[in-house]
């Protein structure tokens, strides 16, 4: 496991390593002066003398490789920089978005679960019947739906004409069930179509024929079926909490959920370098630390795994 670990943080590194110089490379070929739109996002007076000085503040004049360089150094110690609109944090900022992001997508995956889970081992187990059908194709329409059309039908029925929920999130229970539901039918769509596929392909192997001509309970070849299909299980659980960690930026815009995607999408408008910078380097840091923890996970759940990398 330690040697495993070694080699995964290795490659961690040298994905991190990339995706710095990316981000840091595309902002440095923007258009438009960094400094010009820093001092117009403050608010302040932009004379020659005081723009020469700004640049020369933030390093602009030095070579490209020396200010990367530079900026590289300081993420290592999770100093991303300022915002160029507040004048904050940008790792205090990311950090708080984080917390929100991280509460709705956890609530989103496990509704998503609690719901995608019985209709699958009940599609699977009813197979072609008229329930797997309808199930099958109301997930299907679930996940073809956007999520802004998702969102937009969800406050028309539940905030416009029920009235039972607030159209703007806050960072309560009860704000956070629209954005949570928005998020978790396509999630919960792709869980049934997946977890349904992964099933019947255990049903159909010869340790469940031969468990249910010895006469094992229906409840124990169930149970037996489903510790198989864990490892597909947890990856799609694990890839979907790594999408949804950085990409539910239309889902927190639309219900200001004050999280990591309206964070980003506010520094977008604004064209807030750092956070932007911030943000991408902190999402594909997140994603690879999901991804890392999932494969992590395989081997404890199958010790065959460990077995075949020990050979």
């Amino acid at each position: 496991m330690g040697s495993y670990l070694g080699k995964r943080l290795l490659h961690f590194a040298w994905i991190m390593l990339a995706v710095s110089f990316l981000t840091f490379l595309l902002s440095y070929l923007s258009p438009g002066d960094a400094a010009m739109k820093k001092l117009n996002a403050q608010g302040i007076a932009v004379s020659e003398e005081v723009l020469e000085k700004t640049r020369e503040n933030m390093g602009l004049n030095r070579p490209f490789i020396v200010q990367y360089g530079d900026w590289a150094l300081h993420a290592l110690r999770f100093d991303l920089g300022t915002s160029y609109k507040d004048g904050f944090s940008v790792s205090e900022k990311l950090v708080k978005g984080l917390k929100n992001t991280a509460m709705l997508t956890m609530s989103a995956i496990l509704l998503a679960l609690l719901i995608s889970l019985p209709l699958a081992v009940l599609c699977a187990l009813k197979k072609d019947s008229w329930m797997d059908h309808l199930i099958r194709l109301l997930s299907f329409i679930g996940n073809s739906l956007p999520n802004f059309l998702i969102s937009v039908l969800l406050i028309y029925y539940l905030c416009v004409k029920a009235k039972l929920l607030p159209v703007v999130a806050n960072q309560s229970l009860r704000g956070l069930i629209l954005p949570c539901m928005a998020l978790a039918i396509p999630i919960c769509s792709r869980f049934i179509r997946q977890i349904r596929a992964e099933l019947l392909e255990q049903l159909s192997k010869p340790y469940v024929t031969g468990a249910r001509a010895r006469g094992v309970k229906g409840r124990y070849v169930l149970w037996n079926v489903l510790h198989n299909a864990s490892i597909s299980i947890l990856t799609i659980v694990g890839l979907s909490i790594g999408m949804l960690l950085g990409g539910s930026v239309v889902i927190e815009t639309i219900f200001r959920w004050p999280g990591l995607g309206k964070l980003a999408m506010d520094a977008i408008t604004n064209r807030d370098y750092p956070v932007i910078q911030g943000f991408v380097l902190f999402t594909s840091a997140i994603y690879v630390v999901v991804n890392l923890i999932t494969d992590v996970s395989y081997r404890l759940i199958d010790p065959r795994l460990r077995e075949r990398e020990d050979k």
